[in-house]
């Protein structure tokens, strides 16, 4: 790995070196161990939080100038584009719906389910998650294991800057309707997003659960359960309302982990 690493930290200074065929070769290497599985973009630190490896970012980054336009034909469906689709589904033991499609780059776990969806280069997605219709996961994106990313729901890629990390849902996550994740938020274990939530690195995530609000940014607490909410924001026209996410309790232990998100929210009255 430290080769690989080497040879892709020089192409990165020195542009002039994606001429050489070594240089490609290699940059056609990293992309090949993520597609397996044996590289990870970001991957979880002993200290539970998580590691980001600038250097395989950058390889997804070069990947792009050194691939040539090519016409893609899947039956009577034409593409036109410099990245190939993943394939041999069957071998990896993950099931795909008609149309779901998922880059060359990205890493699908045995057990992983794509209904008609996207999954992008760099991607990691866990055993057992549902990625239902309609739903994309974004570039480097960190998807855990037994997670359900419900219709619609839009998970950010984070390509650059490097140094930053990636949109992360960790294992066993329930992310309701139309909810959407991006700018590298980290979405901790077991929590439970209910429909239309949107976050941001900069959107507050306030929990009322207690005498005072908590304010959090970038980060939903593990177990947490997570509605779409506002709050009052003065501005030189007038107080008005922007949008935030609002943290109204924890998942309870009898929660089974594979529940449906319906029964999850069913304990606070709220629907998917």
């Amino acid at each position: 790995m430290q080769a690989l690493r080497e040879t892709i930290e020089a192409a990165w200074d020195n542009r002039e070196l994606l001429k050489q065929a070594d240089t490609r070769k290699t940059i056609r290497e990293v992309i090949a161990k993520l597609d397996a599985g044996e590289l990870r973009v970001a991957s979880p630190a002993d200290n539970g939080d998580w590691e980001v490896h600038q250097w395989v970012k950058k390889a997804v980054v070069l990947y792009f100038p050194i691939q040539q336009m090519e016409t893609i034909e899947v039956g009577p469906f034409e593409f036109h584009d410099k990245i190939p689709l993943k394939s041999d589904y069957a071998g990896q033991g993950v099931r795909v719906v008609p149309h779901a499609i998922a880059r060359h780059g990205s890493f699908l776990e045995k057990g992983v389910i794509m209904m008609p969806s996207y999954v992008n280069i760099g991607a990691w997605v866990g055993s057992g998650t549902m990625v239902d219709t309609w739903a994309t996961v974004g570039s480097c994106a960190q998807i855990g294991r037994n997670v359900h990313l419900s219709g619609g729901v839009g998970i950010g890629g984070v390509l650059e800057p490097l140094q930053a990390s990636p949109t992360i849902i960790e294992d066993n996550c329930f992310l309701g309707s139309r909810s959407i994740v991006v700018e590298g938020v980290r979405i901790e274990k077991e929590a439970v997003l209910a429909a239309n939530v949107v976050l941001t690195q900069s959107t507050h995530i306030i929990d009322v659960t207690g005498s005072e609000p908590v304010t959090h940014k970038g980060r939903v607490p593990a177990r947490s359960v997570v509605i779409p909410g506002t709050y009052t924001k003065e501005f030189p026209a007038g107080n008005y309302q922007v949008a935030c996410a609002l943290i109204i309790g924890q998942r309870k232990e009898s929660t089974d982990k594979k529940t449906s998100l319906n029964q999850a929210l069913r304990e606070y009255d709220l629907s998917v």
